[in-house]
């Protein structure tokens, strides 16, 4: 066996390389500044790692996909609606920035805009705006006035191989209204007993246009294949199934939910429909996600809200949903955010954030800066520059790989390939006890256990289970030294 002071040489050695990852971030940062032609990635320091210069701008959002491939909301030349955020064309593009396909959503009655989300399969979804004539939205029982609207509407896109897609689902928010203004229109009903339906007359303010509620960001859970979307203009989130067909999406039964296109939770404004408690969201709210699985409030809702912090304060917040297979048990809980993090500074717009695995909570700060804080608050990483939004990627994201190589961050292990992929320790994170597995066949080994700065605080351990209940939150590195001189660094993080 290898001396502990060996051991502990080469621990501090691979440390120096990877605290600054630890208290920073561990991978890269992706975007694209808003009516820009290049998509840039970013590494801890600043330093582009990769680039993709587009003949089109960028509207807001861009996502890496698994393979390396890059998806980009794009600005269509010859948009015939005009409204924030407008896109009009997505576009996947090869690391060379060689376009694999595109598709434009653009007419006069629709077009793409804000956020999209890419599902495991390559498809895509498009936020969109679709045009209702001022007598569609009187016959639908709308009381406020004749002119068009611009209701949401999302569509499904599966690429078709040769070089452009074809839409194979939608749903739309105009087939799940309500109203309670006029029993001789559509759509009439009591609001407060129908909170899956969107009341035809919320109150959306008086922002003008025929924007009617600004949703701004979508994610997909591919466990319960669900989407979730934010709304600017009703301060709430929202909750639909994914697994209808298009026909049972435009109807009120069907998938796994058994609600069809109906809102399975909502969030934020319970005033929205009818209920008495008061609003939680008190303004404009962005960017909502599920919390990766692995990660520190996992399967929770992460959200922008930009005024969460009172006047001029904004927060990243998450909920934890009263999940139920696929249906939600109360509208009512939370009756507050599960979690909340106050951001280094107020932003009115877009903004994104990000839940890593050591616990770090990532924020981009529309058009200012963005950053990352670690589980005490404290700033470990900086970037200014002014962008929308921004995403994150940790190193062992597929897509990183593929695009800069094998271990493109230099973690230094030492260890072969096949012990690397079989030990596993978990869970991960955890609240102090952490199991070790996949050392079957390894007769001899001893663990060594450091924490972020460099102290150690396990020596010379052989057992499967370690115990760091006594010692502070953060992230620990683990050594595994094997007789054979092979030596295995593992990251994880306790939180209590």
């Amino acid at each position: 066996m290898k001396s502990i002071k060996h051991i502990i040489a080469s621990s501090l050695f691979f440390l120096i390389t990877s605290i600054s990852i630890a208290q920073t971030f561990d991978g890269y940062a992706l975007y694209n500044r808003p009516n820009h032609n290049t998509t840039y990635l970013i590494d801890k320091n600043g330093s582009i790692a990769h680039s993709w210069t587009c003949a089109i701008v960028a509207n807001y959002t861009v996502h890496l996909k698994e393979n390396g491939n890059l998806v980009r909301g794009g600005v269509y030349w010859n948009n015939q609606l005009m409204a924030p955020a407008l896109s009009g064309v997505i576009q996947e593009l090869d690391a060379n920035a060689n376009i694999v396909w595109e598709y434009v959503y653009s007419t006069s009655t629709v077009v793409s805009h804000h956020d999209f989300a890419v599902l495991p399969n390559g498809n895509v979804i498009l936020t969109a705006y679709e045009v209702k004539t001022g007598a569609e939205l009187v016959a639908a029982g709308y009381s406020g006035g004749t002119f068009d609207m611009w209701p949401t509407h999302f569509i499904e896109l599966q690429p078709d191989g040769n070089g452009s897609a074809t839409i194979v689902w939608e749903w739309h928010m105009w087939d799940h209204m309500i109203q309670d203004f006029d029993n001789t229109k559509a759509n009439f009903g009591v609001v407060a007993n129908n909170p899956e339906l969107m009341d035809v007359n919320v109150n959306v303010g008086t922002f003008g246009g025929g924007d009617w509620f600004h949703v701004n960001g979508v994610d997909y859970n591919p466990t319960l294949d669900q989407l979730v979307f934010s709304s600017r203009y009703t301060s709430e989130l929202y909750i639909i199934d994914h697994s209808t067909t298009t026909a049972e999406a435009a109807s009120h039964a069907g998938g796994n939910a058994g609600m069809g296109g109906d809102f399975l939770y909502r969030w934020g404004n319970p005033p929205n429909y009818g209920s008495t408690s008061p609003q939680i969201i008190p303004a404009a709210v962005h960017d909502p996600r599920w919390v990766k699985a692995g990660r520190p409030n996992e399967g929770y809702i992460q959200f922008f809200n930009n005024d969460g912090g009172g006047s001029s304060s904004s927060t990243v917040e998450a909920i934890n949903p009263p999940l139920s297979g696929y249906n939600y048990t109360s509208l009512a809980t939370p009756s507050v955010s599960d979690w909340s993090h106050t951001t280094l500074a107020y932003s009115q717009g877009q903004s994104a954030s990000d839940r890593m695995s050591n616990g770090n909570t990532f924020v981009n700060l529309s058009f200012q800066y963005m950053y990352e804080v670690d589980l005490s608050n404290n700033v470990i990483w900086q970037y200014n520059g002014p962008t929308a939004k921004a995403f994150r990627y940790q190193c062992d994201y597929p897509g990183i790989t593929a695009l800069l190589g094998n271990n493109p961050c230099g973690f230094i292990t030492g260890v072969d390939e096949h012990t690397e992929k079989n030990v596993m320790i978990f869970p991960n994170p955890s609240n102090g006890m952490f199991k070790i597995s996949g050392f079957e066949g390894i007769d001899s080994y001893e663990i060594n256990v450091f924490d972020m700065y460099g102290n150690q605080v396990l020596a010379s351990y052989n057992g499967l289970t370690i115990d760091l209940s006594d010692y502070s939150n953060g992230v620990y590195m683990i050594n595994i030294t094997t007789d054979s001189g092979e030596t295995l660094i593992k990251k994880v993080s306790l939180i209590k």
